[in-house]
């Protein structure tokens, strides 16, 4: 409804077009009831002269004429009829000196000629014309005309209802014109009231500055209160990211330290997405001590943020590739979607010889490397004792280069047939039949009630196969570019789930569904038609995703948070520094990534950065959720930080109403 067409607010107040309506008729009435009695009275006081005039003239006329005449009483009924019937009168009567009526005409009219009201408001009182009819030298009567006031009122009730319409007319065309200009005045108000609102929902947008120079400073406050918010939330998002790199970075190469690392890693293995399988490589520099003491440690450490760089440098465009600093001498790199642990590794050894030569080190520089595939739901202490004993062989053997082969097969396809074409093939044929379901994962808040249950893909690549975890064959979804039409399909078994009943289910949708506008038209589209089932779906992009492609995050935003669903972001934390460039889009939530919760009770520096990041959330109107609580030692430190909800193995494996 368009806010100049409501008359009444739901606070009870009175919109500006309908009090510039009351204002224009109350002086449009005011102003009519003054000329109506003016007009109307000068009017009455004209009428009642001239019809006075009139009477008298007439009376004067007539009895002249009697008395130059016979005075026959048939002659005399003669003229007096004839002047009755010509002249409109209401009476004409002749009297005898003795008081005796000789004739008398009276009217018998019954057209008042206005209403019975207004001839009693406006009441018109005419003295008749009185004339003296002489018979020679003798009186003979006394003659008394009175015209009919009839028309008088017929006159005044035809120019009262002319003027009335006149006025109606002219308050009719003033209150348009007022309209127009209000709405033309009152325009830039549409802006301030959505800043408004969009600030009272903590979402911090910025307007341009209108013409009016009381909306102007009004506008012009609110930019500067957002532009305020928006430094605070940067600066504190900065001053995070510092501490976040503080604990969490080797000083000297900036890439993770040990922990941190790990943690990523345990992360990774547990998540159930398209980064469910890569390579794990660790790269040892031999003899750091001694080349220290022989070349000194500015030139060690110049070689070794070097070497970072040039890590950094590998990892694919959007990739969710992370580098580390194990101790000393390790260097890891964790590569989800990474298929080729060869190729990785022989690039990060050639890397590190090209740098050798470069800095005269060739000779000294010696740096084993080994590599190991992953594959989802591995345990962490199988990758690593596969990498470290590779690690070893680089050692001791003449091939500096070595690959560890995972003891776990990457899953295939019922029929057998493996690689990309026969993904392909089996995953249409899947999603043909409608083997797609979705399994369930709750997320509960500070007292253990489901906020919303947390679903993801399971597939069936055969008929009469088993069901797939999506961190099974996501990998290959993202590979062969099926991410939106998976999402699609997705999205519509959570609508038929909610609709049959209460629970609210949160969906992810992968980062290449927000450069699909197809996709994303269909699903809002479908959303835009049942807004109490939309009101209950959650849906959530990673991290990594919406900072890479932001703009396409906001198109995604403004497409799908006006059809009444929650958004949200997953595995937050990596990128905390950015942050504040969500102050605009009207978001719900963020999930925290699993790698700062693992041991949080045990770790101060996680403790405040996540404190941190639950305040900052807040700030801006999100509900901080945290991701793979493995214990209920990091449930309750969580809870503790302030964040509104949790969710993990911990969370699963509780008794259901615990």
């Amino acid at each position: 409804m368009s806010r100049d067409r409501v008359i009444f607010t739901e606070e009870g107040g009175m919109s500006l077009i309908k009090q510039l309506w009351l204002a224009i008729a109350l002086l449009m009435l005011i102003a009519f009831g003054g000329s109506f009695l003016v007009s109307s009275l000068s009017a009455k006081s004209y009428l009642e002269e001239q019809l006075s005039l009139k009477n008298l003239d007439n009376a004067n006329s007539l009895a002249s004429v009697l008395g130059q005449m016979p005075k026959d009483p048939v002659e005399v009924g003669l003229l007096l009829s004839s002047q009755f019937d010509l002249g409109n009168y209401e009476h004409i009567r002749l009297i005898d000196p003795r008081g005796q009526v000789i004739v008398e005409y009276t009217s018998d009219a019954r057209d008042p000629g206005a209403p019975a009201w207004f001839r009693e408001l406006l009441r018109i009182e005419v003295a008749p014309g009185v004339a003296q009819v002489q018979d020679g030298w003798k009186q003979y009567g006394t003659l008394e005309i009175a015209s009919h006031t009839r028309f008088a009122y017929a006159s005044l009730w035809a120019g009262s209802t002319r003027l009335l319409g006149w006025f109606l007319a002219a308050s009719l065309l003033a209150g348009l014109a007022g309209t127009f200009l209000l709405r033309v005045i009152l325009r830039p108000l549409d802006d301030v009231v959505t800043q408004a609102e969009a600030i009272g929902a903590r979402r911090f947008i910025t307007t341009r500055e209108p013409g009016t120079l009381e909306f102007q400073a009004v506008v012009r406050s609110m930019n500067l209160l957002t532009k305020r918010v928006r430094l605070m939330l940067e600066e504190e998002s900065l001053r995070l990211d510092n501490l976040r790199r503080e604990a969490h970075y080797d000083q000297v190469s900036a890439l993770l330290n040990r922990g941190h690392f790990i943690a990523r890693l345990q992360s990774v293995l547990q998540r159930d997405d398209a980064s469910s399988d890569g390579v794990v490589l660790i790269a040892r520099l031999q003899d750091l001590t001694e080349l220290n003491r022989n070349e000194g440690w500015s030139v060690m450490d110049g070689f070794i943020r070097r070497f970072a760089d040039s890590l950094r440098a590998m990892a694919p465009e959007g990739s969710e590739w992370d580098f580390g600093r194990l101790n000393g001498s390790d260097f890891a790199v964790l590569a989800p979607g990474a298929s080729d642990p060869q190729a990785l590794a022989r690039a990060v050894h050639e890397s590190m010889l090209m740098l050798a030569r470069e800095l005269n080190l060739s000779a000294v520089c010696r740096m084993p490397t080994a590599a190991t595939p992953y594959h989802f739901s591995e345990k962490m202490g199988s990758v690593l004792a596969r990498v470290d004993a590779a690690l070893a062989a680089a050692v001791d053997s003449g091939d500096p280069v070595q690959v560890a082969a995972s003891e776990q097969a990457a899953p295939v396809q019922a029929s057998g047939a493996g690689g990309l074409p026969g993904w392909r093939t089996s995953l249409e044929e899947a999603f043909a039949r409608g083997d797609v379901r979705l399994q369930s994962y709750p997320v509960t808040d500070a007292s253990g009630a489901v906020v919303h249950s947390e679903c993801v893909a399971r597939v069936r690549l055969a008929a009469d196969g088993e069901w797939l975890a999506a961190g099974e064959f996501m990998p290959w979804v993202s590979r062969l570019g099926f991410g939106p039409r998976l999402d699609e399909i997705v999205v519509g078994l959570a609508l038929e789930r909610l609709r049959g009943g209460t629970e609210s289910l949160c969906v992810n949708l992968s980062a290449q569904a927000m450069g699909d506008p197809v996709t994303l038209h269909r699903i809002a589209a479908r959303l835009a038609g049942m807004p109490e089932i939309a009101s209950r779906l959650w849906l959530e992009v990673p991290e990594h995703g919406v900072f890479q492609n932001i703009e396409q995050f906001r198109v995604l935003c403004a497409l799908l948070k006006p059809v009444g669903c929650r958004l949200g972001i997953e595995h937050v934390g990596h990128q905390v520094s950015r942050i504040g460039q969500l102050h605009d889009l009207g978001l719900d939530y963020m999930k925290i990534d699993a790698s700062f919760v693992q041991g949080l009770e045990q770790n101060a520096a996680n403790q405040v950065f996540l404190r941190g990041l639950a305040i900052i959330a807040h700030s801006i109107g999100l509900s901080a959720i945290g991701e793979g609580a493995r214990t209920e030692a990091e449930i309750s430190a969580l809870l503790e930080l302030g964040f509104d909800g949790v969710t993990g193995p911990a969370v699963t494996a509780r008794p259901a109403g615990a």
